[in-house]
């Protein structure tokens, strides 16, 4: 962990607020990424980074990343504009025009697959295919949540959720002149996203990961059971994609699965505190400023309510991090235009001292700032545009 003085010796004279991220601890992060991996590759979610920079320095640093999975079609057609390729949707596209415009960059050579999980879909691309007389990739989205003592453990996404409808789903678009199969996937968002050692709630952790180790085996034995009935078919797949990052160690285990997904993990925010499994550096935050000194222990600092979408609790609050044992007060939270923080520690802050915040989601940090200031080595050694500061907006 670092300590206080590193971050504020290197970020000494940079206005505030401001987010960074510490390319060592980044790197380190990656390595371990890769190696629960199970040697397959691992394509970036790049919602939970918002930075071309730095996707091009995660794609960059192992040759085990490969490809993007992107969250809009505004933010696919930005990445092609830098230069990526291998983008696959994770969310369907309706809107015409997006589609019309993903249309052509697949016409000049782009590889970009769509996602779909309804015959709705399937004929809403066909009919735009059709009019630009292109080939749509189209990927299926298969429900990987899991449904036990009448407990829907998973979240509500695709309704592909029994092996009939996957197989008839992928016969209709095998049918289509205008679309292709070009791969599965399938989110065990109720493995990889939800935290298992919360302190203070022993009950309710230890019912978490029961019904994890349950769901993994589910999760494990339908896909398989999915991709049987493909072959059968004589469907031959691209990729089939699983997986998070709080899931790599068992979804890589997987034979029908070839390659993962990951992101999160990347920069390690405030959520990942809190999963037995796997522990990874912060390698992200976010500095405010020391305005006001209420009381002896009491400190205000300007902005900071960065809260993070989810079902609300105080664990979408950011997170304090340095110096350590700073903490929020439970009666204010972080707010919109100031938050007071409450320390005892051994550091002597001042007014304009910095107080360094974790966000407690990934992508979101980057959606509050138009650039990232990179630290290594204890020295700013660059600094990089986030999509804001890219200027595109788009969820």
């Amino acid at each position: 962990m670092r300590d206080y003085r590193y971050y504020q010796s290197a970020f000494a004279g940079i206005p505030k607020p401001f987010a960074f991220v510490d390319l060592d601890l980044l790197e380190q992060n990656a390595e371990q990424i890769a190696l629960q991996s199970n040697g397959k590759p691992i394509r970036i979610a790049s919602k939970s980074i918002r930075s071309v920079a730095l996707l091009k320095h995660l794609l960059q640093f192992d040759d085990c990343f490969s490809g993007l999975m992107c969250f809009s079609a505004p933010e696919a057609l930005h990445l092609c504009a830098a230069g990526f390729d291998d983008l696959l949707l994770g969310y369907p596209v309706w809107e015409k025009s997006w589609l019309l415009a993903l249309g052509e960059q697949i016409r000049q050579g782009r590889t970009i697959t769509l996602m779909i999980d309804s015959v709705s879909h399937v004929e809403h691309l066909e009919q735009i295919a059709r009019e630009q007389d292109v080939i749509f990739p189209v990927c299926l989205d298969i429900d990987m949540s899991s449904d036990m003592w009448g407990l829907h453990f998973g979240v509500w996404r695709s309704p592909l959720r029994s092996l009939e409808s996957a197989v008839a789903l992928a016969a209709r678009v095998a049918s289509s002149k205008h679309l292709r199969l070009d791969g599965i996937m399938g989110y065990e968002a109720q493995i990889a996203g939800v935290g298992d050692r919360y302190p203070r709630r022993f009950m309710k952790n230890s019912l978490i990961r029961l019904l994890k180790q349950r769901s993994v085996k589910e999760v494990a034995h339908r896909r398989a059971e999915l991709m049987k009935a493909l072959t059968a078919m004589g469907i031959s797949l691209r990729f089939v994609n699983g997986g998070g990052t709080g899931s790599l160690h068992h979804t890589g285990k997987e034979d029908a699965v070839t390659e993962l997904t990951a992101g999160s993990g990347f920069f390690s925010p405030g959520l990942f505190d809190y999963y037995q499994d796997f522990h990874f550096q912060p390698a992200a935050g976010f500095a405010l400023e020391i305005i006001r000194k209420p009381t002896e222990h009491i400190y205000t600092c300007a902005g900071g309510g960065y809260i993070a979408s989810g079902s609300a609790g105080a664990d979408r609050l950011p997170k304090p991090y340095l110096p350590q044992g700073v903490r929020l007060i439970s009666n204010e939270g972080a707010g919109e235009v100031q938050t007071p923080i409450q320390y005892r520690g051994l550091e002597t802050l001042e007014l304009g001292d910095p107080v360094f915040f974790r966000h407690a989601k990934a992508g979101e940090l980057c959606e509050r700032f138009s650039r990232l200031y990179c630290v290594s080595g204890g020295n700013v050694v660059d600094e990089v545009t986030t999509y804001r500061g890219d200027g595109l907006c788009s969820l």
